[in-house]
């Protein structure tokens, strides 16, 4: 809300629509327990508590709301929840092909993140390309405005195949273990540091990117102008 009112439309403000940041086990919804006794998320008891997070969100000014929880069928439900409450106009950024990867270390590490196991039996498997594509096509018929690969660098195949065929943009996320193994290196002096994030970011860009989260993203502009 804060940012609306400094910038009103002249920034975009996005918002990450998802529960790990106030989950005391870290995951990106409600727990509870198979038939086995193992514990899991209960993807259906945590669909309406996207949509609403969702309609808070839009009324505290976001132009985009990002549900980056991987939950079947979250898309539907937020794109519904958001058309009843009158923010038709409210876009949704689908984490669409979001990894159970290695690079999220660092970022986990610099926001405290209270994870317990992993998520794998939510997010995708990062041997599995197939599994994405049908993600990304089944949020883009829920009605996602724009979809997401992430991370970037090491899955640059599946973004350059979701590319192919979306029928709406397609954003990657360039994560805190690609940002992070840049600027080690850079720091140790094994290579250049502003031509590597350049390097780095065009990669993505030719695999089909149209629109690139990155923590870099002030710096490249910047680089970008001369």
């Amino acid at each position: 809300a804060a940012l609306r009112r400094e910038f009103g439309d002249d920034l975009i403000v996005m918002a990450d629509t998802c529960l790990d940041e106030f989950t005391d086990h870290g995951h990106c919804g409600v727990l509870t327990e198979d038939r086995y006794g193992q514990t899991i998320v209960d993807n259906d008891a945590t669909l309406p508590l996207y949509a609403a997070m969702a309609v808070a969100q839009a009324e505290a000014g976001a132009h985009v709301v990002s549900p980056s929880g991987m939950m079947d069928g979250q898309i539907r439900v937020i794109r519904e929840a958001l058309d009843a409450a009158g923010f038709q106009d409210v876009a949704i950024l689908a984490y669409s092909s979001k990894y159970a990867g290695a690079f999220y270390g660092p970022f986990r590490e610099a926001v405290g993140s209270t994870l317990k196991g992993d998520r794998k039996t939510y997010q995708q498997d990062p041997r599995n390309a197939r599994e994405s594509l049908l993600e990304v096509e089944l949020d883009i018929e829920e009605g996602a405005d724009m979809v997401m690969v992430k991370p970037a660098m090491p899955y640059l195949d599946v973004l350059r195949q979701v590319a192919d065929f979306s029928s709406v943009p397609v954003a990657a996320y360039q994560v805190s273990g690609e940002y992070s193994m840049i600027s080690a290196a850079a720091e140790k002096g094994w290579i250049d540091r502003e031509p590597a994030i350049l390097d780095s970011l065009t990669g993505i860009r030719r695999a089909g990117a149209d629109v690139i989260l990155t923590y870099w993203a002030t710096e490249a502009a910047r680089l970008l102008r001369g």
